[in-house]
């Protein structure tokens, strides 16, 4: 006769979670053929949220940009301590984007891009903390519409926009912010010779 032990239904439950929540997260090969559609310029998109929201560790800042990149709406977060769950994460950004902006579920493109901004400790090196908020900005999207854009994350080390291999030093994870005239400066007017240098001179002077 051979005596054995059945698994408890609780053991079962809590492998099949683990299980479900280890796959609801993104790879970066996956995140990279995902079509993400690039930033054209990051530095400026990151440097005009650090200002704005002023990000600490565990600080997640989601914000919608327009065809041209302007930023249309944004909130900031602080992250519970939990296990790194996408479906808990998409959960939240689905809420802050209600939050901040209506849905576009009734265009048949999307045409605004959510971004998802993540402060945190450690260095630039993907984790599975990275592949949840990728998993969760990518659902969220869908379901708000929109389309789905750049995860990028701050540490002590800089910047990094995952999955295109761009970044930078600065804003970093401690860095102060900069400020508005800096990270989001208005255009020059353009440089002009002859009459119309010396209209526009005659002009400022009055």
């Amino acid at each position: 006769m051979t005596f054995g032990f059945a698994p408890s239904s609780a053991a079962s439950l809590s492998t099949s979670a683990s299980a479900a929540s280890a796959s609801r997260l993104l790879e970066p090969a996956e995140w990279a053929a995902a079509g993400i559609p690039l930033l054209r310029n990051p530095r400026e998109v990151v440097s005009g949220l650090h200002a704005r929201h002023q990000p600490g560790p565990s600080t997640a800042i989601v914000a919608v940009l327009d065809p041209d990149e302007r930023l249309r709406a944004s909130a900031s977060f602080t992250r519970r301590p939990a296990p790194a769950d996408g479906w808990l994460f998409r959960n939240v950004l689905l809420s802050q984007l209600r939050r901040v902006i209506p849905h576009d579920l009734r265009r048949r493109t999307p045409v605004r891009t959510a971004v998802l901004l993540y402060c945190r400790e450690g260095d630039a090196r993907w984790t599975e903390e990275d592949g949840a908020w990728m998993w969760g900005l990518r659902d969220a999207c869908t379901l708000h519409g929109l389309r789905c854009g750049a995860y990028i994350t701050l540490t002590r080390d800089g910047w990094q926009v995952l999955g295109e291999g761009r970044g930078g030093r600065r804003p970093h994870a401690s860095s102060a912010p900069e400020p508005f005239a800096t990270a989001e400066a208005p255009p020059q007017l353009p440089r002009t010779g002859g009459v119309a240098s010396e209209i526009l001179r005659r002009a400022a002077a009055r």
